[in-house]
């Protein structure tokens, strides 16, 4: 098979152009990621302070709630827990409020850790495609330019972020967090597990040509869309030839007959890219590091990240088409 090279790629062609179609709606929707009502609803109002059974001990005085919604005030406009107190309690002022009163910082500090964070009701119509892809968070270190200039130290720490995105929609439909040396094949059935509605096909990269991601995906009748390594060998179950028709195998076959960069395009393989587009937005709106230092609050605050980039793309997002030239 030849080689694919630079100039067969199009790499001396001008990068393509877009333009977005629904600027209007769009730009109103950034607007809306900044108004206040968008993250305290009435809804939050109404169960600011907790009205469940009583029990022997002490009760809490502050609801679920309450603390989410201090805890999303905090991420998205990004203060510390003493500012994120302040700031929440003079909103309830300028709302007419002032009966509800806010927990102590340290309160909402310890009730993170054991906060329920449900995530956002998606709402689709029929089945969808999805994404996977996995990226590093920094939780301490050095930052960019030191490691380019000196190189990294030991106390370098990062956890691996995986999440499984919509093409269509931009929609996170699951994610787990893990520590920075698991494999990401191992995190798929967890993925694919948190998934409420029907998906018909998934993108993922190389890292997860293994046997039991294909079986993962072709067990939950999800066409697999899996790049197999460059020295990929057709799989068999008992001999040679006695499985032509195996996702895995057809995919070598049509990548030897068409090459490796045709075989993506008909496959539509690039939809994964759209993945990394979503990590780009998640680094670019939360930062790329953790503000929490234990593992569980990490997760805790991935939840509450997560959650808020739904909610910023349910307001709207970009519609492009190519630009044409003349």
């Amino acid at each position: 098979m030849s080689k694919v090279t630079k100039a067969d790629q199009g790499s001396n062609k001008p990068k393509q152009k877009y333009q977005i179609e629904n600027w209007s709606s769009y730009n109103q929707s950034l607007v809306n990621r900044g108004n206040i009502t968008l993250y305290i609803s009435d809804a939050a109002i109404k169960s600011w302070n907790e009205t469940g059974p009583k029990a022997r001990g002490g009760q809490y005085v502050y609801s679920d709630i309450c603390i989410e919604t201090i805890f999303m005030l905090k991420t998205v406009f990004k203060l510390a827990y003493r500012q994120a107190t302040g700031f929440t309690q003079s909103l309830l002022v300028i709302m007419g409020c002032k009966e509800l009163k806010v927990p102590c910082y340290t309160q909402v500090s310890r009730r993170v850790k054991e906060l329920d964070i449900q995530p956002m009701v998606i709402k689709t119509k029929g089945s969808i495609t999805i994404a996977i892809d996995s990226t590093g968070i920094k939780v301490f270190g050095e930052g960019e330019w030191k490691v380019r200039k000196h190189g990294y130290s030991k106390r370098r720490t990062w956890r691996k972020l995986h999440l499984g995105v919509d093409p269509q929609t931009g929609y996170i439909h699951c994610h787990t967090l893990t520590l920075n040396d698991i494999d990401d094949g191992s995190q798929l059935k967890d993925l694919i597990g948190q998934i409420k509605p029907k998906v018909k096909e998934g993108y993922l990269d190389g890292a997860y040509d293994h046997f039991e991601c294909w079986e993962t995906l072709i067990k939950q009748q999800i066409n697999p869309v899996i790049p197999p390594r460059a020295d990929a060998v057709i799989w068999y179950a008992k001999e040679p030839g006695d499985s032509p028709y195996y996702p895995r195998n057809m995919a070598i076959e049509r990548i030897h007959e068409v090459d490796r960069a045709n075989w993506k395009k008909e496959s539509n393989y690039h939809r994964r890219s759209l993945a990394e587009t979503t990590m780009f937005r998640f680094k670019t709106i939360h930062g790329p590091s953790f503000f929490s230092r234990k593992f569980e609050t990490q997760q805790k605050e991935t939840n509450i990240k997560i959650k808020l980039l739904n909610i910023m793309t349910a307001q709207g997002m970009p519609v492009s088409k190519p630009k044409m030239t003349a």
